[in-house]
């Protein structure tokens, strides 16, 4: 069976991140769990989804984000075939 991310302690992560209550507290509070490169990794890739749902190719996505083609091609695999959290949350920001 694969990996999955839903157990008990990344509920509970998920739960302390819901109860940040602006981008401050963003960023003290993933300063402290994760290293800057991974944030930027998480980043970058939400960039890359950003271009490619507003049909930017994958040559501008890499030049405007510097993600290599593999990252883009993972992030476009799951717009087209993960949960449509990223279609969620930028319509979401939309609205904003």
């Amino acid at each position: 069976m694969g990996k999955t991310i839903r157990n008990d302690s990344v509920k509970e992560l998920f739960e302390a991140i819901l109860t940040l209550e602006n981008v401050d507290e963003c960023f003290d509070f993933f300063e402290d769990v994760c290293t800057v490169n991974e944030v930027l990794s998480i980043a970058q890739r939400f960039s890359v989804a950003r271009m490619l749902k507003e049909k930017h190719t994958y040559i501008e996505v890499a030049e405007k984000t510097g993600a290599s083609t593999a990252t883009i091609s993972r992030v476009n695999r799951s717009l087209n075939y993960g949960n449509d959290s990223y279609d969620m949350v930028l319509e979401r920001m939309k609205k904003k």
